[in-house]
Parts: C-alpha cells; sequence; structure tokens
C-alpha cells in the first residue's frame, strides 16, 4: 500500500458526491409535496377535456351502459387511486382531480 496522503482534490470531490448522493432523497421528497395539486377547470387540458370538479354542472352523455347520472371521477378507470376526495388521474400527471368530478375521457372502471 502507499504512504501517499490522499490528493486534496479528490478529497473534496468525493466529499461533493457524497454530498450529492445525501441531498437527492430531500429533493425527491420536496418535489413530490408540491408535485399533488387539484387540477383547475381553467387548465387547457381540464378545458379540451371538459373536467369539472362538480360532475352535477357537467352535461354527461350515456357511455357504455352507464347513465351520465352515475359517471364521476372515483367510478374512472382513469384516476389512481381508490380513496380519498382528491386522487391522481392518468390524464394529469403531477395533478389531482375531485372523487365528484367528471371529464369527457370518463370509462368505466372494471
Amino acid at each position: 500500500m502507499s504512504e501517499k496522503p490522499m490528493n486534496k482534490t479528490r478529497r473534496s470531490s468525493l466529499k461533493l458526491m457524497l454530498g450529492g448522493l445525501a441531498a437527492i432523497p430531500v429533493v425527491a421528497q420536496v418535489r413530490v409535496a408540491h408535485a399533488d395539486e387539484p387540477v383547475s377547470e381553467t387548465d387547457p387540458m381540464a378545458v379540451a377535456l371538459k373536467y369539472v370538479a362538480d360532475a352535477t354542472k357537467a352535461d354527461r352523455a350515456d357511455k357504455a351502459g352507464v347513465a351520465g347520472a352515475d359517471q364521476f371521477c372515483h367510478n374512472c378507470m382513469q384516476v389512481k387511486a381508490d380513496s380519498g376526495e382528491w386522487r391522481g388521474c392518468n390524464l394529469f400527471p403531477g395533478k389531482l382531480v375531485n372523487e365528484n368530478g367528471w371529464c369527457s375521457a370518463w370509462v368505466k372502471k372494471a
């Protein structure tokens, strides 16, 4: 083995890399905390899909044998979670839809 002391530049680089690795989980948590906010009905994607947070205010037609009055985000296959007032949706990445909402992309959950 060598008796030479570690190069200061190498030591500084190693500290920087280890500090960066330690910071990754913290940065990821901050990003997740801000990612899940309710989708606005004025969001361009929401407007295009005619999303409303209160399905009773939407003009819902019967689809796939389901009456329009029975179509809600909570029984749509695009919604990710099985419970909660606000849930993730495949159509609005990083945003949440109201369980009692509706949009024109509604598809009956299997």
